[in-house]
């Protein structure tokens, strides 16, 4: 059971709000300096409602505020602090959800004239995140996420963080206050948070340094949050992973090993979805799991194509994916395939449009149209992906000893032998000619073997 912490206040704040808890989402249009959301303002709405939807959270009123000048101490204007004050009151709502970013007063100064609990949507997705943790790592980082954002937030005049406690014996003095000793204990939990972390983000790259040595491409799923990206991987690998019609139904990665076209192993790698505005403190604590997609030998973008908001998502992604170092100025320095999901719950002359659009070239990337849920257009994927790995390919001769079973075995594993002849090396020992077809990568892998 996930249970709320944000908001509490000394007064009237006291009780808990759980899965279940009736809630009211708020949408802030800041439009100051010719700014807001525009047509995109419903469909964040509706990603508000998804996101408290998926942590059980019951809404039941949402509506977008336009603000034109925010207002410090509150974020809104009076009029609507009491339009939100009346929503509450009709609807028996417990919670509000503020669908932008609030500072600690403004949230503190919400709760006490709203008489209800406030929190924002870096909150929101926070405690997801807690939820559906399910590894150690996982469960790590969502800490250090929350207690970054927790810091900032105890600035409040709650009467139990303003004692004081002494000391002991006649220097004892006043002490420090309770607000002070849990911001020590909050930096000291961090920084033996961040210790560990350092710990896995090494172990994980030994691992990724082992796979690198390996035989075995990497391709790496992307995408936005509930894109579909769990629903392509079970039908790639077989796996079982968690697939829903859910925001962040997924957090942690998950690796297995799949079979392509004149491709004997690859890894697939499913990794966390984005969303728009992540909160930084999850972009910086997530990122030793989202360096996986930088060693990708190929990523797939997967695109929910029916959503209307499909190409701010696809945005979003790769504004994430610049921040990682994946994109830079010159484009990708590792290929990247769009996967258009969900192609069988467009509209006939939606299909032939968006058809029309690949058979002209205008996507800058190679597309594929498929559906994770029907398989269509899964196997063109897979000849794409393929293509990709062994593109490239040059015909190399090689000399190695026959004693040399390891490598020889290698190279008609994972390269094209094309033909071969025994032959006596340069110390007279017997060996095999080999003329084998190899990828520059896969060549790379050969030597260091």
């Amino acid at each position: 059971m996930s249970t709320f912490e944000f908001g509490r206040d000394a007064g009237d704040l006291e009780g808990e709000v759980t899965r279940g808890a009736r809630a009211i989402v708020v949408l802030p249009d800041i439009r100051q300096k010719g700014g807001g959301l525009g047509e995109d303002a419903e469909t964040r709405l509706e990603e508000g409602q998804g996101l408290a939807r998926a942590i059980g959270i019951e809404v039941v009123d949402a509506f977008v505020l336009p603000i034109r000048a925010v207002r410090p101490a509150t974020l809104f204007g009076e009029g609507q602090v009491e339009r939100i004050g009346v929503a509450l009151a009709q609807n028996e709502a417990e919670l509000v959800i503020v669908d932008g970013s609030l500072s600690a007063i403004q949230q503190r100064n919400l709760e006490e004239k709203l008489k209800h609990k406030v929190i924002d949507r870096t909150g929101l997705i926070l405690e997801i995140f807690g939820e559906r943790a399910a590894t150690a790592e996982g469960r790590l980082q969502v800490e250090l996420a929350h207690l970054d954002y927790q810091a900032g937030r105890l600035v409040r005049s709650w009467t139990h963080l303003e004692r004081q406690r002494g000391g002991f014996g006649f220097l004892g003095g006043p002490g420090e206050t309770q607000i002070e000793a849990d911001r020590r204990m909050i930096r000291n939990r961090m920084a033996r948070l961040r210790r560990e972390l350092e710990q896995v983000r090494r172990t994980r790259g030994l691992h990724r340094d082992r796979r690198q040595r390996a035989p075995w491409p990497i391709i790496a799923l992307v995408g936005y949050t509930n894109a579909g990206k769990s629903t392509l991987f079970n039908r790639l690998t077989g796996a079982g992973v968690m697939a829903e019609d859910l925001l962040f139904a997924t957090l942690d990665p998950t690796m297995r090993a799949v079979r392509l076209p004149g491709v004997d192993k690859a890894i697939l790698s499913d990794t966390v979805g984005f969303i728009s505005d992540l909160p930084t403190q999850l972009v910086a604590a997530f990122r030793a799991t989202l360096e996986e997609v930088t060693a990708a030998d190929v990523i797939v973008h997967v695109r929910d194509i029916s959503n209307p908001a499909t190409a701010q998502q696809k945005a979003e992604v790769e504004e994430i994916l610049a921040d990682l170092g994946v994109i830079g100025e010159e484009g990708s320095a590792v290929p990247i395939i769009e996967a258009w999901n969900k192609w069988d719950l467009l509209a006939p002359d939606e299909r032939a449009m968006r058809r029309d659009l690949i058979a002209h070239g205008v996507p800058e990337l190679p597309v594929v149209p498929l559906s994770a849920v029907t398989g269509e257009g899964v196997a063109d994927l897979l000849d794409r992906l393929s293509s990709l790995l062994t593109g490239g390919a040059q015909e190399l001769e090689l000399t190695v000893p026959l004693s040399d079973g390891q490598r020889l075995a290698w190279l008609h594993a994972h390269g094209e032998v094309l033909s071969e002849r025994e032959v006596e090396d340069e110390a007279g020992m017997p060996s095999l000619r080999l003329k084998v077809r190899l990828s520059p990568k896969d060549l790379g892998r050969f030597t260091r073997i």
